[in-house]
């Protein structure tokens, strides 16, 4: 009787381990935010009508362009595995060299993921704004203001400190 429940508990423990393994994208994308400058990571899908629109604005194509030193990084997720280059193409975001396009595989419980590089996500699109590791700026609901972007962009670059202020007076 022992050796059958551990065979059940070890079949359990792999299935846990196997549901909750990165996928090649998200590993890809937790190596890239540590470099010490900006990454955005974008977490979208071709299908879906925010990220239209925020494509179809021009926002992406002109934040990846007026910003060469920033890596940005499209994810296309709940969309099969696809990554969705010919839509960002179309855009002349895809073939950008400060881009990089990747895919989810696709579901991992309950019909998609909830979860992308240890962070939730119930909405897409999704923005992350990282600097050497550490998450800056995180929008996890609709589409991004372009000119909120930019500004956040610039203000994860700037430093500043309070070492030389005085404290208020108590």
């Amino acid at each position: 009787m022992l050796t059958r429940s551990a065979l059940i508990i070890a079949v359990l423990s792999l299935g846990t381990c196997l549901a909750a393994a990165e996928s090649p994208a998200e590993q890809k994308i937790l190596e890239a935010i540590k470099a010490p400058e900006l990454s955005v990571v974008h977490l979208w899908a071709p299908w879906c009508s925010n990220c239209q629109a925020e494509l179809k604005s021009g926002g992406w194509t002109n934040m990846v362009k007026e910003n060469p030193t920033v890596r940005f990084y499209f994810v296309s997720v709940w969309n099969g595995g696809e990554d969705g280059r010919a839509v960002l193409q179309k855009f002349q975001i895809a073939d950008q060299p400060n881009v990089t396009v990747l895919a989810d595989p696709g579901p991992r419980g309950e019909g998609k993921i909830k979860q992308f590089a240890g962070l939730p996500l119930s909405w897409i699109p999704t923005t992350w704004i990282y600097k050497g590791g550490d998450l800056r700026f995180a929008f996890n609901y609709g589409e991004i203001r372009f000119p909120l972007l930019q500004q956040l962009l610039t203000d994860s670059e700037s430093s500043w400190s309070h070492k030389d202020q005085k404290t208020a007076a108590k």
